[in-house]
């Protein structure tokens, strides 16, 4: 197993190294020679979430009095590589859920480390804003979850229209949240607070 790792880490800085080189520059100069091993050791820890699960985090919940409001925890940087270029997007999400009255409610930790969880795969804006309410729903049956990402994407300032500055938003509204407007502006008021 150990063997099998070895290799793969082994071609994967080879796969680097021979873009340095195809590139034209010399992989065995002194600010590049170890360049091929800081690339990977960036993608791994970067791609991490795929070694995790969000039910590990969302299975641990507290007995709680609430009155049967939105919980809600605003402002959660993030960083995620897009799946179309491997480039950064980063960002802040706003993430909450609505628990049925009696419920135990999860720990105030465990919302961003679900984020986490998918920020740390290769993704898109719109998939990773699912994926948060998919597992808040899945692992506490809410009456509904939110979702609203704002991010500023590498393959838009970077490159090709090279725009930095522009931010897209992204939002999921699975639930009561979705069914009913009341709910989703009064959830607004408390994520802009």
């Amino acid at each position: 197993m150990r063997r099998c790792a070895a290799r793969r880490r082994g071609a994967l800085q080879a796969g680097v190294r021979a873009w340095l080189e195809a590139r034209g520059l010399d992989a065995d100069a002194p600010d590049l020679v170890d360049t091929p091993g800081r690339v990977l050791r960036a993608l791994n820890e970067m791609t991490a979430g795929y070694d995790e699960d969000p039910a590990q985090h969302l299975a641990r919940t507290f007995p709680a009095q609430h009155a049967g409001t939105p919980i809600v925890v605003t402002g959660v940087p993030f960083t995620s590589l897009c799946a179309h270029h491997l480039l950064p997007f980063t960002g802040h999400a706003d993430i909450a859920y609505q628990p049925r009255l009696g419920d135990p409610v999860a720990g105030l930790s465990k919302l961003p480390r679900v984020l986490d969880v998918y920020a740390r795969r290769l993704q898109t804006q719109e998939d990773l804003t699912r994926q948060v309410t998919a597992a808040l729903d899945e692992h506490l049956a809410p009456l509904g979850s939110a979702c609203v990402i704002r991010s500023e994407h590498g393959c838009l300032a970077h490159r090709g229209a090279r725009k930095p500055g522009a931010v897209m938003v992204t939002a999921s509204y699975p639930g009561c949240f979705d069914a009913d407007v009341y709910r989703r502006e009064e959830l607004h008021r408390l994520m802009s607070g």
